[in-house]
């Protein structure tokens, strides 16, 4: 099995990577698809997009219809600047027409063509969008089918089903197929590769990860997130005032950051100001997140705050901090998202919010817990730790917004990947539960979970609203 880095750690905008972002890819997709199909004869006139299940039922919340637009426009959520997609989705509400390259102008209005299906959900997956594309005597030329499967990933209907049979069939077909030098596709191989190699998850990770880019463009690659990270939370912390969406939440990560420097300042440290750090720098994030700014996928959007906030924890509060183990902290926290997304999910649609602020929660603990220097058995307990302690954590995000209960969520998340990490540390590896059941037992209470608080808003805080 092999997830890279890359692929756990995305960059692009919020509010939400399942239901922003994979919509963005899935729409960039079928226009490959569209151009793929025209011979010169058939020529598409019209495009259409039906969103499905929790895409529906959440999907003005997520700004999921901003995003096919966006996606159909040729945007690209790495690239775009977030300055700009206010100006070209209010010029295609006029216009009425995407430019495709290669094809030209092909009729599409949001108003009409975009719709939010409520009543017919796809059986793949929470997270489906229908896509066709029409000639000019209204015969359809082209359906394809996407799944938005978790932090960004997007699935065609072909894809979901081999990767369900990949699955089914165990893990050893695959690492034949793959050739990576570590294919671990559980803990428990992992534990074992690493005890043979005599090697760290990180020095696996990245041994994995340089079959395809040298060390320096690797390290180059890290950095960038990272910064990307760091960039982040500094515009959080500097932004004032209230969050779109009608919800009205203000923003509160530059009021908690001016009291706490304040406090320093007069040598009034509290003695829980660590965690209150913590707890601004995911907050930083989660908003910007919430207010459509550049985020990084850690693994989703929705849990975007708890790994950098950790990583700002370790490079802020921890003696011996440097760049290097920066990197080490990525690697191993990919490491461990690539292990809970193969083996359960990382999809608030899918399992719950337990895959996403759970999963991020045990990424940077194991993340933390490396960087610190853990060996790799007080690595995979302090993830299963974090996760242990999320299990059955529901994802019920009020008027489909990425705010409440997100953004503290995050802040929680990762307080909680600290003390995880520190217990681990003062053992010696050694626990009762393994992360490999820890995984199980959160796929499977997903599956027992009722929809209503898979990211539906149907249930939960999001239907328990104040009168006032």
């Amino acid at each position: 099995m092999f997830i890279s880095v890359f692929d756990i750690f995305k960059i692009g905008i919020g509010p939400s990577s399942s239901h922003t972002i994979g919509p963005m890819v899935a729409a960039t997709r079928f226009l490959d698809e569209v151009r793929a199909l025209t011979d010169g004869e058939v020529k598409p006139v019209r495009l259409r997009v039906r969103l499905h299940g929790s895409l529906a039922w959440t999907g003005k919340g997520h700004a999921s219809d901003n995003a096919v637009c966006l996606g159909l426009l040729g945007e690209q959520a790495d690239r775009i600047d977030p300055d700009d997609i206010q100006p070209r989705l209010e010029k295609l509400k006029v216009d009425k027409v995407v430019e495709v390259e290669s094809l030209g102008q092909i009729a599409f209005d949001p108003a009409t063509d975009l719709v939010f299906d409520y009543d017919t959900p796809r059986e793949g997956h929470a997270n489906g969008m229908t896509f066709e594309a029409y000639d000019a005597g209204g015969t359809r030329i082209l359906r394809s089918i996407y799944y938005s499967v978790g932090g960004g990933f997007v699935m065609s209907e072909a894809e979901l089903a081999a990767s369900a049979e990949r699955r089914k069939g165990g893990l050893e077909e695959g690492k034949k197929a793959l050739g990576y030098p570590y294919p671990f596709g559980t803990a428990v191989e992992m534990l074992k590769m690493g005890r043979e190699a005599k090697l760290t998850v990180a020095e696996m990770k990245r041994a994995n990860e340089e079959i395809h880019l040298d060390r320096i463009a690797l390290n180059y690659r890290l950095d960038q997130i990272w910064f990307a990270m760091r960039d982040c939370i500094d515009r959080g912390i500097a932004q004032e005032g209230q969050l779109p969406g009608g919800l009205r939440v203000k923003r509160r990560a530059k009021r908690i950051a001016d009291r706490l420097r304040a406090d320093e300042g007069r040598n009034q440290t509290q003695p829980y100001s660590k965690n209150d750090w913590l707890s601004v720098y995911a907050m930083a994030v989660n908003e910007e997140n919430a207010a459509g700014g550049r985020v990084v996928t850690s693994p989703t959007n929705g849990a975007a705050g708890v790994v950098p906030a950790v990583i700002r924890y370790y490079r802020d509060h921890c003696i011996g901090a440097n760049d290097e183990g920066i990197r080490i902290f990525l690697l191993t926290a990919a490491a461990i998202g690539a292990l809970v997304k193969h083996n359960a999910s990382i999809s608030g649609a899918e399992v719950g919010c337990q895959g996403e602020v759970g999963s991020a929660s045990a990424m940077a603990a194991a993340g933390l817990c490396a960087a610190l220097g853990g060996t790799n058995e007080q690595i995979e307990n302090a993830a299963e730790i974090a996760l242990e302690h999320h299990l059955g954590m529901t994802c019920d995000p009020v008027n489909g917004l990425v705010q409440v209960p997100c953004i503290e969520r995050n802040g929680f998340g990762a307080i909680k990947a600290v003390s995880a990490a520190s217990l681990s540390l003062h053992g010696d590896g050694t626990h009762f539960m393994p992360l490999d059941n820890c995984i199980e037992t959160m796929r499977q209470t997903g599956i027992d979970m009722s929809e209503r608080y898979k990211e539906t808003s149907r249930g939960g805080l999001a239907v328990n609203l104040p009168e006032c």
